[in-house]
């Protein structure tokens, strides 16, 4: 942790406590319903409240993450939904809550995620030193599998059984406190205007970036600029739309993936004890595989070994359909958790060094919006298919769109995605034989 410096230290432990408390929220909050209504559709609203901030808000908050300091966005944010959420946890206890009320205070507390998470992928190259994105970006997305996967689970079904306003108020305590150790962040963390580039706390060098001039222009100017840098970045284009057809599958793979897995009439016949336990493998392997990244990298090359991951998660969608054994299942999971989060810190990192500083925040959001849009429509398309065609049909055509995501990402990858570009006018386009040009070694 020396290495990455002080900030970088209170960004991490800020990053765990908000993660526990997304955790938390993300499965308490679905259970909670569940003690207002039976409701299929009213369920659901949850998980719709959740998302919609991302597709409503993702440009803006990328904007002004480009325009203001993006720790006071973080910390302002964290205020924010801590405040919102003891409130609620305060209704609770007075036994006041419904279900409306609950599906405000989520849509209220992911629109401050929204604006968190996009500064917080933004402040990061602000934070440590060009060489060590990837080793920080590693440590980060273990710390977030942690938070979400591993603890938060257990303790809102702890919460809920034991003290359902806590579902509520430990989360606020949690961001509260996430909150607090943002403000130990030394220095700067607002792009500069005249290709100053940010002001780098903790002795690191300051890269070169280049500045959009923000304060003097729109918003809508703002996100238009952001747009055009990313449709004319030929690579980071590709990557985006890959990443889009990747989430698309993946949700359409996942959603139904219980109904192959679990039960008696299911093909494997796992109890939800035992699908539980795979879900568990999965994030064994996340964690394991963002830790590793950076070694991954010097073995293979960036380009390579982000092509290659996204290729062995692609394959490992048909083990459960070609080889349906349940012991199968859980190393399967470990290896599907360790390329799936290797490739997310090689994709981050890739993003963060590409982007000139003072767009990072804006085409970060673009990206997010192509790459996460999809994931809803892939969800339910992936339910109508495998009413009306069979589980099989979807998880192989899942594989497949995975597999021509992957081809559509090697045709321009480069073999090292390293520094990032000067000028907008420098947008490279990549050449197809994946050697890195000149604009990007």
């Amino acid at each position: 942790m020396a290495r990455l410096g002080r900030s970088f230290g209170f960004l991490l432990s800020a990053t765990a406590l908000s993660n526990l408390a997304d955790g938390v929220l993300k499965v308490g909050a679905p259970l909670l319903a569940l003690t207002f209504t039976r409701s299929p559709v009213q369920v659901a609203l949850v998980g719709a409240a959740a998302t919609l901030p991302w597709l409503l808000l993702a440009l803006h908050a990328g904007a002004l993450a480009d325009r203001l300091d993006r720790r006071r966005i973080m910390v302002l944010a964290n205020v924010i939904r801590a405040a919102v959420l003891m409130a609620v946890a305060v209704l609770g206890a007075l036994g006041l809550m419904n279900l409306w009320i609950m599906l405000v205070a989520v849509l209220l507390a992911c629109v401050s995620e929204v604006f968190a998470d996009v500064s917080a992928q933004s402040v990061l190259p602000m934070t440590v030193a060009p060489a060590h994105l990837t080793t920080a970006n590693g440590r980060v997305v273990s710390t977030q599998t942690i938070g979400n996967d591993f603890a938060g689970a257990p303790v809102a079904g702890l919460l809920v059984t034991l003290l359902p306003a806590a579902v509520f108020g430990a989360p606020a305590l949690l961001y509260g406190a996430a909150g607090l150790l943002l403000l130990g962040m030394r220095g700067r963390f607002r792009p500069q205007p005249e290709n100053t580039g940010p002001r780098l706390p903790d002795r690191h060098p300051r890269p070169e970036s280049t500045s959009s001039g923000t304060g003097r222009r729109s918003m809508a100017g703002d996100i238009g600029e952001a747009l055009r840098y990313l449709w004319r970045h030929r690579f980071l284009r590709t990557l985006a739309v890959s990443a889009g057809l990747l989430n698309f599958a993946s949700a359409a793979y996942f959603g139904v993936l219980v109904l192959w897995v679990v039960g008696d009439g299911s093909r494997i016949g796992l109890d939800p004890a035992g699908y539980g336990l795979v879900m568990t493998a999965l994030a064994v392997g996340a964690v394991a595989g963002s830790l590793v990244s950076d070694r991954v990298v010097r073995l293979f090359g960036e380009g390579r070994a982000l092509a290659g991951l996204w290729l062995i998660s692609a394959l490992l969608h048909l083990v459960p359909v070609l080889l349906p054994i349940a012991w199968l299942l859980y190393p399967t999971a470990v290896v599907w958790g360790a390329a799936g989060a290797a490739a997310n810190v090689l994709v981050i990192t890739a993003r963060q060094r590409l982007i000139p500083a003072g767009l990072l925040g804006r085409v970060n959001s673009a990206y997010r919006l192509i790459g996460m849009g999809g994931m809803p429509i892939g969800a339910v398309l992936g339910g109508v298919l495998g009413e009306f065609a069979g589980l099989p049909a979807v998880f192989l055509s899942a594989a497949g769109v995975c597999l021509a995501a992957v081809g559509l990402l090697w045709r321009v990858v480069p073999d090292r995605i390293s520094s990032p570009l000067t000028s907008d006018a420098s947008i490279p386009d990549i050449s197809r034989s994946r050697s890195a040009p000149k604009g990007l070694r």
